[in-house]
């Protein structure tokens, strides 16, 4: 049996996993903490950005498509193998647990999974080159 295949499309993002700036939805957190795990496990999963990776989102036809017709707001996307899976939102983990057959369960109590991250002033682009934000 081949490995699976997964992507993640997310919408225009500050950075590439979009857990910078002042506020960071925690959602974006927990996503971006489930594939590091599932890729330390060998699993292979990719996130794509609009606003850092537009090539990726033209080169595949289901996302091509999946943006004509709803537009950048409509996004995240999970494809696995190119089959859409989950749309509007990220994928939960016992979906990726599903998948894959890894089971990703939440950090111990007491335990960090946050990664401390410099937030730049009000004033200064999160994302400028050698801004430390992300």
């Amino acid at each position: 049996m081949s490995q699976l295949k997964i992507e993640i499309y997310d919408p225009a993002l500050c950075c590439s996993t979009g857990v910078c700036g002042p506020s960071v939805d925690p959602e974006l957190i927990r996503i971006a903490a489930d594939v590091d795990a599932l890729h330390k496990q060998g699993v292979s999963i990719q996130r794509f950005n609009l606003s850092q990776d537009v090539q990726a989102f033209t080169i595949n036809n289901v996302v091509l498509t999946y943006l004509q017709q709803n537009g950048p707001d409509a996004f995240p996307i999970v494809l696995i193998d190119d089959e859409l899976k989950a749309e509007k939102r990220y994928p939960t983990r016992e979906e990726l647990s599903a998948w894959t057959g890894i089971t990703l369960s939440q950090p111990s109590v007491g335990m960090k999974a946050v990664k401390i991250i410099k937030v730049n002033s009000v004033d200064q682009d999160c994302c400028e080159p050698g801004s430390g934000c992300c």
